[in-house]
């Protein structure tokens, strides 16, 4: 494919993405109860979990030094540079604004087996695929920016318990995840060059897309039960 078509095919599985899930319509909609949102703010904290565990194994897969050097960040992103900083603690002082503990967030109690096996299997992808194909999976990126401008703006209008500083984890990812987006297409068009490369590379995002769909179906059935 040319750049123009293999960068189309790319885009065009944005309806794939999770922002049109029936439970994120709830969600911007006003209409989950605490303890919804409480299994939400868990489960996610299991994928947010996975995402450095994620990105080391595109690292240690990857043979190339400049890539290595370009992923690395993203790790300390999440991950942060000390103890209280960084990504998952972000995320953390949100689950703690919707009335979970740290405790019972840390020990996984709430984590659906669906929602697990689906990060589980991101993981896994990450870890035996070609790093190229695991880069490319996370072009999902390409598409969070709006849903997560969307999500600040309708939770701290819908759910009167949230303040802004709770939702530091979405302030601090719009405007970091347009620049990752469009530095990871670079790369995947840069390395994926062959028609058998650039299909590989659609089939790992078309995969992703269906990782973060599960999650959200498995966080869907656990809500419905509270």
């Amino acid at each position: 494919m040319s750049v123009d078509e293999f960068t189309g095919a790319l885009r065009g599985l944005s309806h794939r993405y999770w922002g049109t899930h029936p439970f994120h319509h709830r969600m911007h909609a006003g209409e989950l109860s605490p303890p919804e949102l409480q299994v939400w703010a868990a489960n996610r904290w299991y994928y947010q979990s996975a995402i450095p565990r994620k990105d080391a194994a595109i690292i240690s897969n990857c043979p190339l030094p400049e890539v290595r050097r370009q992923w690395l960040p993203r790790i300390v992103y999440h991950d942060g540079t000390e103890p209280g900083t960084g990504g998952m603690e972000r995320w953390l002082r949100l689950c703690e604004a919707v009335g979970l503990s740290r405790e019972e967030v840390l020990d996984e109690r709430h984590v659906a087996p669906g929602a697990r096996f689906a990060v589980d299997a991101y993981v896994g992808f990450a870890r035996t695929k070609p790093w190229i194909e695991a880069v490319a999976s996370g072009l999902t990126e390409m598409f969070s920016g709006h849903l997560m401008k969307a999500r600040v703006a309708d939770m701290l209008a819908q759910y009167d318990w949230i303040r802004p500083d709770d939702l530091a984890y979405f302030t601090n990812r719009i405007d970091a995840v347009a620049g990752e987006g469009q530095a990871t297409l670079d790369l995947v068009v840069e390395h994926c060059r062959t028609r058998a490369e650039q299909d590989a590379a659609v089939a790992a995002l078309s995969f992703k897309c269906d990782v973060l769909w599960s999650l959200l179906d498995a966080i869907d059935q656990a809500a419905s039960k509270k």
